[in-house]
């Protein structure tokens, strides 16, 4: 029993520290989901182009600021010290149909280090997580999209 137990202990060692690893990854993808997710409808309701939905009762995005909009959102909602290397791309697509509405693709990427993977030998420093959400703002309309 005593020449079992120490690699017992290991064993339950390594299992604990895949699992911190894993949480860890799971974590930064999540926290990516949530800031494309605040990036894409913020750049959706703040991009409205005021003319033409004041003089022309219809809504249309300007790409420029959905862009400056979704990239700083996504820049100040994620931790620096946890996501590095970000990567954000943003999309306004106009309607793809007459009747439809704009729609804002945000995609983001980011690298988040691994604590426990270091130690291992040949082991990974970090994984690459990514993120995509759709969103856009609403007309009142009778088409299906």
């Amino acid at each position: 029993m005593l020449l079992l137990f120490p690699a017992a202990v290991l064993v339950v060692v390594v299992l604990a520290a895949v699992a911190v690893d894993s949480s860890i990854a799971f974590l930064g993808e999540r926290e990516l989901a949530n800031a494309t997710a605040a990036a894409a409808n913020d750049a959706a309701s703040q991009a409205i182009s005021n003319s033409a939905f004041y003089q022309g009762d219809r809504i249309e995005l300007d790409p420029a600021t959905v862009e400056r909009v979704a990239v700083g959102r996504v820049r100040a909602t994620l931790d620096a010290g946890r996501h590095h290397d970000v990567v954000v791309d943003v999309r306004a697509l106009p309607p793809a149909a007459a009747g439809c509405g704009w729609t804002v693709r945000v995609t983001a990427r980011s690298r988040v280090a691994y604590i426990f993977s270091r130690a291992v030998p040949g082991g990974p420093d970090s994984v690459t997580v990514e993120a995509t959400t759709v969103a856009g703002p609403q007309q009142a309309t009778t088409v299906i999209c």
